[in-house]
């Protein structure tokens, strides 16, 4: 079963860009969230997995937060992506491979991954390295 690409769109604007879907949703809580976690990983995080898991280690990194509005994240039939480049803190020490990134709410620990994708090409990250997602990295509900 799958759901209409006017249904996707919305449900993506609403998470991604607080645009209300009306009749159907809205952003009225009394604390919604403003932006939107993005994390690395060095390893697919699966369905049951939180920013959490398999998160990469280097020296340096925090998770990035994106604001959770159009001039955060564009969306087009599904599909979202950020509208600027996403850069992570430098690397000081450390090293590991970043295959896949995945959205959630903020506030770190383990918290619920909300979409996932892959990275490619797959960022080395080590002393030095700046990880950068960039406006072609993509999310779809489909």
């Amino acid at each position: 079963m799958s759901i209409s690409n006017a249904a996707e769109s919305a449900i993506m604007k609403l998470v991604f860009q607080a645009i209300a879907w009306a009749n159907y949703a809205d952003n009225a809580a009394v604390s919604p969230e403003a932006n939107i976690a993005v994390a690395l990983h060095t390893a697919d995080p699966g369905d049951a997995g939180t920013l959490a898991t398999s998160e990469v280690t280097y020296a340096g990194y925090t998770r990035i937060n994106v604001a959770r509005s159009v001039s955060g994240w564009s969306e087009s039939n599904g599909v979202v992506s950020p509208v600027s480049n996403i850069d992570f803190p430098a690397g000081t020490g450390g090293s590991g491979i970043v295959t896949h990134f995945s959205t959630g709410r903020t506030g770190g620990g383990a918290a619920a991954a909300l979409w996932q994708g892959t990275v490619v090409p797959n960022i080395v990250c080590g002393n030095g390295v700046t990880p950068r997602l960039t406006t072609a990295s993509t999310l779809t509900l489909d």
